[in-house]
């Protein structure tokens, strides 16, 4: 399985239309090579570099099995980020280079959850249930 983004590539700068320097939306996402069998997708966009820990960007579950995430868009139920919001909040390292890990799973159920799982509940849940995953890194920086 892959992922890729017509707006950045694998630890490339992430263009700033997509950090809170910008329009803070999420970028496109393509999806390729999917497992047969998954019957869903699962995407957490975090950051291991923030200072107080890991900081979770974006979680987003029940994705259809598709080939594309659009710019702007919200492609399943959205989870709970570290903002406590159900939204995309993009990168805004305090200082500093920050990675930005985009990690999409193929599931073999549809997790079929309210909306605002947070990350440790949506790990949970998937839990014994990844048929494949996929890595996109970005790295951003303020200026």
């Amino acid at each position: 399985m892959t992922l890729t983004s017509s707006a950045f590539t694998d630890s490339a700068r992430i263009p700033s239309r997509y950090t809170c320097d910008g329009d803070d939306v999420n970028p496109p996402l393509s999806v390729a090579d999917v497992p047969s069998g998954a019957k869903s997708l699962a995407l957490i966009v975090d950051d291991p570099d923030a200072p107080a820990g890991t900081w979770v960007h974006w979680v987003v579950y029940d994705i259809p099995v598709i080939s594309r995430i659009g710019e702007n868009s919200v492609p399943g139920k959205q989870g709970r980020n570290n903002l406590g919001k159900l939204d995309y909040g993009g990168p805004c390292p305090p200082a500093g280079t920050h990675r930005y890990y985009f990690r999409l799973y193929a599931l073999d159920f549809s997790p079929d959850k309210r909306e605002g799982l947070t990350k440790k509940e949506l790990m949970n849940v998937m839990s014994g249930h990844i048929l494949g995953k996929a890595e996109l890194m970005g790295v951003y920086s303020r200026r």
